[in-house]
């Protein structure tokens, strides 16, 4: 009976943490749609973040104990640092229109960019649950799980509110990835 609550308790606590990393996919998701995305795209944007979800905690579980006391707060510092460029550089570029290149979200380096910025912090979060012995398998697929389907959300999301907003969608995802690079850092 005890070790069954200790079960749920465990399960309902990686629920949680899942939910939370799904936010910065979410996030994404919503500054990246407000530029205006093809469905296809957002299925490979999201089913590469999803992948990421799965591979960061993946390694970070694996790393232990000594790296999260060097790397805890570098890793949440790093994507802070991450989205900042990204928002700046959307805003810079929706601003100067035409004048400059924006990170192309359809490459496959303009998503592992976006990918490996909200998943960095999964990296960290790993660290720590591989200290408590979390169930690897269960923590990999939720994470992967929410990862995803936060970022298929937060995409639908900013592509719809995107088509309203028009030439100035691109400003408004690069002030909220910009912001939320500064929350992180913070």
């Amino acid at each position: 009976m005890i070790e069954a609550s200790l079960q749920a308790g465990q399960l309902l606590t990686l629920l949680i943490i899942a939910v939370a990393l799904g936010m910065d996919a979410f996030s994404l998701g919503i500054g990246i749609g407000l530029r205006g995305i093809a469905v296809f795209d957002i299925l490979k944007m999201s089913a590469l973040i999803a992948l990421f979800h799965i591979l960061m905690p993946l390694m970070g579980m694996f790393t232990g104990q000594y790296v999260s006391t060097l790397l805890g707060g570098v890793a949440t510092t790093v994507a802070g640092g991450l989205l900042l460029l990204l928002g700046a550089h959307m805003i810079y570029s929706s601003l100067r229109g035409d004048a400059v290149q924006s990170i192309n979200h359809r490459t496959i380096w303009g998503m592992l960019l976006f990918a490996l910025s909200v998943s960095i912090d999964s990296f960290s979060v790993g660290i720590s649950l591989g200290m408590f012995a979390a169930d690897v398998a269960i923590t990999v697929l939720l994470f992967g799980f929410f990862g995803g389907v936060m970022s298929i959300l937060g995409l639908l999301l900013g592509r719809r509110v995107g088509t309203s907003l028009g030439e100035y969608g691109e400003a408004c995802g690069g002030v909220i990835l910009f912001t939320f690079g500064i929350l992180f850092i913070l």
